[in-house]
């Protein structure tokens, strides 16, 4: 018998300036005296971070606010985030940014409970336990953390774990596109191309797509590929804005309940190694991973080329997001980005330690097949 569970968070608000009232939200919802607030230093410095900060201090919120989130954060990050949190005896986890943030923010609202340490809980379904509440408020539209269960923490010098457990499903996600109206064209690029693998990766998982996330990813995709030049031309299209943040949030939740697979297998190592962005690494061997992925999953490429109103097939398909890759500036090659013929086998190595992801992936990928991936990239 076909058998699947679907799960997301438990509420999600779309209005565009929700930020401004957020602490009212808090206070209404959750009764939360003492909200922590997890971001980077970038959005502080933007003055992005005061625009919740004032709602806080209009609700009479006492607050506490983390900024030292960086790029793939590091297990130093969230262990000072949840120190910070502790040491504030927060009721209640904001997390404000992108994908880094969110991905702490999870951590700490476990971690504040003390029962665990944040070794203790890499893997699937590892924490014991509940967590303080949390709320999750993208600045980008990206990475769908807000509303999948999953954190990721690099734990060395190109090593990552990941943490997985659907108490990470956050409480409530806010997307408010007032907060992606300033984001520079590349970043927009970036961000909107990881969605879209989101939902292209989750529309062919091998192992648990279903009929739901099917729904989401065809979704996803259309708001997406619908939207993404408008938003990188006219970064002041609010429409355009909303509906990439929209898009972004039910590509998280399809992948959240149909996983990535080989594309992220291959861009994490880019990552690691080569400080890539992550919606960039994405880009750079989508087609490729795609090209490879043909023989087992042309129909459905094709199908989502029909959506899109292309020719039904895989070949339509992949030429369509080349054409928007070229479109919005993402860079194509592996060497533009600095990265040498030589680190092929290196990166091929490391790509298949994501055992996790690329189980997932329609067709099997063997070490030679990622070097060969690698290489057309290149």
């Amino acid at each position: 018998m076909f058998a699947f569970n679907f799960h997301s968070v438990a509420s999600v608000l779309v209005e565009d300036g929700a930020a401004e009232r957020l602490g009212t939200v808090l206070k209404a919802r959750f009764g939360a005296r003492r909200p922590f607030l997890v971001t980077d230093a970038g959005l502080v410095k933007l003055g992005m971070v005061e625009t919740v900060t004032d709602s806080f201090l209009a609700a009479g919120l006492a607050f506490a606010v983390y900024d030292g989130v960086e790029a793939d954060p590091s297990e130093r990050v969230v262990r000072a985030a949840t120190d910070a949190a502790k040491a504030h005896e927060a009721d209640l986890v904001v997390g404000f940014g992108g994908g880094s943030s969110m991905d702490v923010a999870k951590l700490v609202a476990v971690l504040l409970k003390g029962q665990q340490d944040l070794s203790d809980i890499y893997g699937v379904d590892q924490i014991d336990g509940g967590r303080v509440p949390l709320v999750q408020v993208p600045t980008t539209a990206g990475t769908g953390s807000e509303v999948t269960p999953i954190a990721i923490v690099t734990t060395g010098e190109t090593t990552k774990m990941g943490v997985v457990d659907g108490v990470l499903l956050a409480d409530l996600a806010v997307l408010d596109a007032t907060l992606t109206a300033g984001l520079p064209a590349p970043i927009t690029a970036a961000t909107g191309i990881d969605a879209m693998v989101h939902a292209i990766e989750a529309y062919t998982s091998k192992i648990k797509k279903n009929p739901i996330s099917d729904g989401l990813a065809r979704q996803a995709l259309l708001m997406l590929g619908q939207n993404i030049v408008t938003a990188c031309t006219h970064g002041d299209n609010m429409d355009a804005r909303r509906n990439m943040l929209i898009g972004a949030m039910l590509a998280g939740q399809a992948f959240a309940n149909a996983p990535v697979a080989a594309v992220h297998a291959l861009a994490y190592p880019l990552g690691g190694h080569f400080h890539i962005p992550h919606g960039l690494s994405n880009a750079l061997v989508l087609p490729h991973v795609m090209r490879f992925n043909e023989p087992a999953a042309a129909a459905q490429y094709g199908e989502l080329a029909a959506l899109m109103g292309l020719e039904g097939t895989s070949e339509a398909f992949i030429a369509w997001l080349d054409d928007i890759a070229d479109v919005v500036g993402i860079p194509r090659k592996l060497r533009d980005m600095g990265i040498s013929h030589n680190d092929l086998p290196m990166l091929a190595e490391d790509a298949m330690l994501q055992q996790r992801l690329l189980v997932n992936n329609p067709r099997e990928v063997t070490l030679q097949d990622a070097r060969a991936i690698y290489e057309a990239a290149w």
